[in-house]
Formats: structure tokens, C-alpha cells, sequence
């Protein structure tokens, strides 16, 4: 398994058990409240671990601001509070269910927006996960319940946080993930406060920020760093079994009925993430002259002399050139594989 697959698996299994932890939290403070004292639990906790953690890493730039602050606007702001007002009126194994609707969001925006290419088998994968997630927002009467319109608003928007992030993947992830932690944290937790929501007891309030820093935090600073690796696309294929793991967790947890629906639906999203799971993509590919700065070893792609002050020992971090080359390998979209596919 590579480094990217495993950061994503991690980063999926970690957000999967997040969602019943917040099924029960949401009965106990407005979603709004909930939502920024998550995050405030992701930033709080990230910060303190940089404490422990110096350098290795490129610093965000000027250029990536705008990146990453649209990313904080559509993922740690938007995104989390039309969750908390889904899972008031969603079962939980349901809610997480569909919260695969992410990974097909991620993707279609990248391919569609951001010209990552992905390949057939990841499109028809993305089409039963879709037809499992319609299956689930159907009930009673053949009305599309308000609950589920809100998840799903609450995937498109962390698709574009997704996207957005990609793009400055190759900074510090723990930067990356905190400052997204503190910004969503204080804009959500203020905003519910001045709306008159009170803050929970203290028992409630220590097991929110855990959660957050687990759930948020820890999970983000491992997608951050799949993104680097594997691209947005594939990065959201495998952030698509977070669900799975949140169904199980919330069926005896929270003593939620399932019915032939739910088992039909996750037949439908197993099959499309077992899809993803499987692709392999290999082709001849010509590498373009680049610049940039990231954590790295001396592998295939990273064959360059070191001006003086380098420390040569590796892992490392420098800027550093890529000068044009042309082989071919089984590759992924990641920050050295950004290059265009004939159909």
C-alpha cells in the first residue's frame, strides 16, 4: 500500500468515527455551536502538536492564501454547519451513508473544474455511489427529505474545500489543517454565541473538542497529506469508506432500524469504492520543467543538486527544479503528475 492510500484509509477511518460521536453531540447544543467548537477542537489540538514538531516542512506561501482561504470558507465554515443541521433530522447510519456523496463530489469537481484526469472505471464506481446515496435520501411518500438535501450540500462544499487544498498540498499539512481548525472554529463558535447559544457543560464540551481533534484535525492533517501523494480525485475515492465505517459504528451505538433500502444502498457504495480501490493507471508521461518547495527524498522524480546550506541527510525540504523527463510508471495525479490524457 502506498504512503497516500494509507494516509487517505487513515484519514476516512478517523472522519467515519466522528459521525455518530456527532449524531449525539448535535442533541446537545445547537449545530451551529457544534460545528465551530469541532473545529475549535481540530485547531486547538493541531496547535498543540506543532509545539512538538519543528520544521521539515515548506511554509505556506503568498500564493497559496487565496487557495487555502477558500478552502476554510467552503469546508470549515459551510460545509460543517449544513452537516450539524443534516444530522438533526437524518438517522445516523444513514447520514454517514451518504456521506459518500464527498468522494463523488471531490472527483467530478476535479475532473470537470480542475482537469485532473480519472478514468472510466472511477466514473461508473461513481455512479453507484451516487445511486446508493439517492436510494438513501428517498423516504416514505417519494419526497427528498430536508436532512439529506443538507448533507449532500455539506459534501459539495468540503468537494471544493478538497479541491482548493490540493493546491497548496505540498505546504505543511499541520499548518494547513490548523489554520483551518482556528478560522472555522472561531467564525462558527462566534456566530452561534451571538445568536444566543450557550456553551455546553464540561464533561459535553471536552468530549466535542476530542472529537474535533480526532475527527477534524488529526483526519485532515492525514488528508492533506493523501492529497500530496494521490491527487484529489483518488484522495476522495478512498475518504468514501469514512461513511462505511460510520454506519457500522451507528447502528448499535445508536439503535437505528435498517431496512432493505440501507443494505440495497450499501451494495451499491461498496461496489463503487471497491471500483476505486482497484484502479490502476499506468501510461508513458512526459514530465514538464518545475519549481517548488516539499518535504522529499532523493527518489525517480527527484534527481537535483544542492546549493550550499542544504542539509543533504533526507527526508528533507528545499526548493528545488525538475527538469523535463519522459518514462512511464504506475502513477497517481499527485503534485509531480499533473499532466493532460488523450481519450
Amino acid at each position: 500500500m502506498s504512503k497516500g492510500i494509507f494516509y487517505a484509509v487513515s484519514a476516512a477511518v478517523l472522519f467515519g468515527l466522528s459521525t455518530p460521536a456527532a449524531k449525539w453531540l448535535v442533541g446537545q447544543m445547537p449545530p451551529a455551536l457544534l460545528a465551530g467548537l469541532l473545529y475549535a477542537g481540530s485547531g486547538l489540538g493541531l496547535a498543540a502538536l506543532s509545539l512538538f514538531r519543528h520544521g521539515g516542512e515548506a511554509s505556506l506561501t503568498r500564493r497559496d492564501w487565496p487557495w487555502l482561504g477558500g478552502a476554510v470558507l467552503f469546508g470549515g465554515v459551510l460545509a460543517p454547519l449544513a452537516l450539524m443541521f443534516g444530522l438533526q433530522r437524518t438517522p445516523g447510519g444513514v447520514a454517514s451513508l451518504l456521506l459518500n456523496l464527498e468522494g463523488v463530489l471531490t472527483a467530478l469537481l476535479a475532473w470537470f473544474a480542475f482537469r485532473e484526469n480519472f478514468d472510466k472505471r472511477i466514473a461508473l464506481g461513481m455512479a453507484l455511489i451516487v445511486g446508493g446515496g439517492a436510494l438513501l435520501s428517498w423516504q416514505g411518500g417519494g419526497q427528498l427529505t430536508w436532512g439529506a438535501g443538507f448533507i449532500a450540500l455539506a459534501c459539495l462544499c468540503w468537494g471544493l474545500d478538497n479541491n482548493l487544498t490540493q493546491k497548496v498540498s505540498a505546504a505543511n499539512p499541520l499548518h494547513i489543517a490548523m489554520t483551518k481548525g482556528l478560522v472555522a472554529g472561531v467564525v462558527n463558535t462566534a456566530l452561534a454565541l451571538s445568536l444566543g447559544a450557550k456553551l455546553p457543560a464540561l464533561p459535553v464540551l471536552g468530549a466535542t473538542l476530542a472529537v474535533g481533534f480526532l475527527g477534524y484535525g488529526l483526519s485532515l492533517l492525514l488528508f492533506v497529506l493523501a492529497l500530496r501523494h494521490i491527487g484529489t480525485a483518488r484522495t476522495g475515492a478512498y475518504f468514501s469508506l469514512a461513511p462505511f465505517v460510520g454506519a457500522v459504528i451507528a447502528i448499535p451505538l445508536l439503535h437505528e432500524p435498517v431496512g432493505a433500502i440501507f443494505f440495497a444502498a450499501a451494495l451499491l457504495m461498496g461496489a463503487g469504492v471497491w471500483l476505486h480501490l482497484s484502479e490502476n493507471h499506468v501510461h508513458e508521461h512526459r514530465h514538464e520543467r518545475l519549481e517548488h518547495a516539499h518535504r522529499h527524498v532523493h527518489d525517480n522524480h527527484h534527481q537535483h543538486e544542492h546549493p550550499p546550506g542544504i542539509d543533504p541527510r533526507e527526508p528533507h525540504t528545499h526548493h528545488h527544479v525538475h527538469e523535463p523527463m519522459t518514462h512511464s510508471h504506475p502513477h497517481f495525479p499527485d503534485i509531480h503528475h499533473r499532466h493532460g490524457h488523450s481519450h
